[in-house]
């Protein structure tokens, strides 16, 4: 083996893919002897495990189109900024992790500059939900996909795309969730406590919580007194609270990690914006229903959404296991009533407990995802550089 370090070019754009690139980094020090050189981007996790970040990749986390057209000037910028670095660094191999709007663009331009440059993609792109035609082009710059979704090596397969391995999701591992899934394990329904949540941004707060006030005046009016958790982040507390300020049902607003899976634990079911946290309540098992409501021009820009569901359990199942409620079709009273159906013991509770046993069985690897991960590219590094060990 060289005795030289392994050089690793690395860009994270947002939080959760920067714990997903330490969390390989550290698996790689692990099954790995020798010294490892990191260069690129990311936050925390990676600047733990050694990264100087060659700026603050908060400046990566914009949403929504005004955003992403008023800095598109600053961002063309920063990935100018990570190619020409990345080609100077002269890495071995480079890996990005989601973020495909900057990743992916400064993937293409190094693979020009460094031709024989391994190139791994963590997070797999969600080519199988829209613009399927990303997975074919993905040939020309990604040599391996690391997907966190079991369900995604078929999916790029069948759209001829570059070779993808399921490595586990992080949230299978995760001790805050596996915590959870103890505490209730066993559980009975009917303490009358609900979890509300809204989503993490400032648009999808706004959208739903007005939805979620009506299904708790609902639930009281039908049922009596109920307990209302709202977990929230501490950059959106002070939005919460003003939203929340006139409801005549008072939600708890617990602010942060801990705070939040207590509250799963404590929980009889949740109404949920659909996204991640979806997935989160089901691995913890606890009941949710998705819904989500999008301006006007998202709903132009998803009018080409090619997959069935937005929820991952469904996908992950294959079947409707959680239920979804999107745009003109949330209703608060609807939601109320499933609430009132996953807090007792019902047909529609165990059929949703059934389906996220296989969900969680399905998610289950050999390996932690951090090793897998790191073993992947250990491997795609000899095969494109055979003569580096």
């Amino acid at each position: 083996m060289n005795d030289r370090p392994l050089k690793i070019a690395v860009i994270a754009g947002e939080v959760s893919g920067d714990l997903l690139g330490a969390d390989l980094i550290a698996g790689l020090k692990r099954i790995r002897p020798g010294s490892i050189e990191l260069v690129g981007v990311g936050g925390e996790g990676l600047q733990s495990q050694g990264l100087k970040s060659l700026f603050d990749f908060s400046e990566l986390s914009i949403m929504g189109i005004t955003q992403v057209l008023a800095k598109l000037p600053k961002l063309w910028s920063l990935i100018r900024q990570t190619t020409a670095a990345i080609i100077a660094a002269k890495p071995d191999i480079l890996l990005i992790i989601d973020s495909p709007d900057f990743t992916h663009r400064v993937a293409r331009r190094v693979r020009t500059a460094l031709p024989d440059l391994p190139v791994v993609n963590y997070v797999c792109p969600s080519v199988w939900a829209w613009k399927e035609y990303r997975a074919q082009r993905m040939l020309a710059y990604v040599d391996h996909v690391l997907a966190v979704l079991p369900f995604e090596p078929a999916a790029m397969q069948r759209l001829n795309g570059p070779a993808t391995t399921y490595v586990g999701h992080r949230l299978i591992a995760d001790p805050a969730l596996l915590e959870t899934r103890r505490l209730r394990d066993g559980r009975q329904p009917g303490n009358g406590t609900i979890l509300l949540l809204p989503g993490s941004r400032s648009s999808e707060i706004k959208k739903l919580l007005p939805y979620f006030e009506v299904a708790a005046q609902e639930l009281v009016a039908r049922n009596g007194p109920m307990r209302f958790i709202l977990p929230t982040v501490a950059h959106k507390e002070a939005l919460v609270r003003e939203i929340t300020a006139g409801w005549t049902v008072k939600p708890d607003i617990v602010v942060g990690a801990e705070a939040k899976w207590k509250a799963f634990a404590e929980a009889d079911a949740a109404m949920a914006a659909s996204g991640t946290v979806i997935l989160e309540l089901a691995l913890a098992d606890v009941p949710v229903v998705s819904a989500y409501k999008v301006d006007w021009i998202m709903r132009m820009l998803t009018s080409g959404i090619k997959t069935w569901t937005g929820a991952l359990p469904n996908l992950i199942a294959d079947y409707a296991v959680v239920p979804e409620y999107l745009n003109d079709i949330v209703r608060g009273a609807s939601l109320a009533r499933w609430m009132e159906r996953l807090s007792a013991d019902t047909y529609q509770l165990k059929a949703m407990k059934e389906g996220y046993e296989l969900i969680w069985q399905r998610m289950q690897t050999e390996r932690p995802p951090g090793e897998h991960a790191a073993q992947i590219l250990l491997d795609v590094l000899a095969n494109k550089k055979p003569g580096h060990f």
